[in-house]
């Protein structure tokens, strides 16, 4: 057994690369620049720190945000594909089936259309949000 080695601040700060910027035209190579490594030992490393690859971590933030979107918007598969960072939509398409076992347009079908939501001003979240405490009218 392999020992477990938490991963050091340059892996934590490429890792936090991807997960904030997911949608520039991230690459490797940018990740391991952020991480001050060489392409290679960056990969041996980030695969070892985290249990997949930087490629495949980056891809897998990729999805989980255009499944999101598919769930919340009625934008078009192909500005999702784009707007997550992805070029081509049937590497997309074949990308989204694998890790989610539908399609993306099968995907959407699963769940309400975002037009039938309720929509609630932001103003009236944000008060919902705020603790009791903090509220108008609210006694300590």
């Amino acid at each position: 057994m392999i020992p477990t080695v938490a991963p050091g601040r340059q892996l934590l700060r490429a890792k936090d690369l991807a997960d904030s910027r997911y949608f520039e035209p991230l690459d490797v190579a940018a990740l391991a620049r952020a991480a001050r490594l060489s392409q290679a030992h960056f990969s041996r490393e980030f695969r070892r720190a985290f249990g997949e690859s930087p490629h495949q971590y980056l891809l897998t933030r990729r999805l989980e945000r255009a499944a999101a979107l598919l769930r919340t918007t009625d934008r078009s598969v192909a500005d999702i594909c784009i707007t997550v960072g992805l070029r081509s939509i049937g590497s997309f398409t074949t990308s989204f089936r694998r890790a989610f076992g539908q399609s993306p347009t099968e995907y959407r079908a699963a769940y309400p259309p975002a037009a039938h939501r309720a929509r609630v001003p932001i103003c009236l979240m944000a008060a919902h949000a705020r603790p009791a405490s903090s509220r108008a009218g609210a006694r300590p």
